[in-house]
């Protein structure tokens, strides 16, 4: 397995909307092994394919935080939300795209998730707490969406300066 690359933003691919999942390739299953090598690495709960620059409606995720138990790597294809809470949560977010950067964001509490695994076969799963915030933020970057898109224009335009500065410093080096 490889490390692949965070894109940081301000990155157009961070903000399209990526295409179906329409096989499930040798190629793809390598890009999930790296995507969850690269998650578990940088470190985070959640990656999606724009993230790395895939353009494809994948996202992985592993929300077990405690570390005497065991981890939970899940790979979900084509992922959609068939149900939200209307209770709410709020929880402060970050993202591997926008690092060390945190703001709280408001979504439902609890989601239900259908996708397909990387054996073809339709699963459905019901989420809540940080599994369910982790899990929305991500299908959101597979719709060119990101956290900062809930802040207020003043807030995400300081993050977004931030980021450029941070591109610049990096390419610096």
């Amino acid at each position: 397995m490889t490390l692949r690359q965070i894109l940081i933003h301000p990155d157009p691919r961070l903000k399209k909307r990526c295409d179906p999942v329409t096989e499930i390739t040798k190629e793809l299953r390598v890009a999930a092994g790296d995507m969850l090598e690269t998650m578990y690495d940088a470190p985070g709960v959640g990656l999606a394919g724009p993230q790395v620059g895939l353009m494809s409606r994948i996202l992985v995720m592993d929300c077990v935080k405690d570390p005497e138990a065991a981890p939970r790597p899940m790979v979900l294809l084509n992922p959609e939300v068939t149900w939200a809470s209307e209770a709410t949560n709020v929880y402060e977010e970050g993202c591997l795209s926008i690092p060390e950067q945190y703001a709280d964001v408001t979504r439902p509490a609890e989601v239900k998730v259908r996708w397909i695994d990387l054996d073809g076969v339709t699963q459905e799963e019901h989420f809540a707490g940080l599994w369910a915030t982790c899990v929305q933020h991500e299908i959101d970057h597979l719709n060119g969406k990101l956290f900062i898109d809930y802040l207020t224009p003043l807030k995400r335009q300081l993050i977004t300066r931030r980021m450029t500065k941070l591109k610049r410093e990096r390419a610096r080096l």
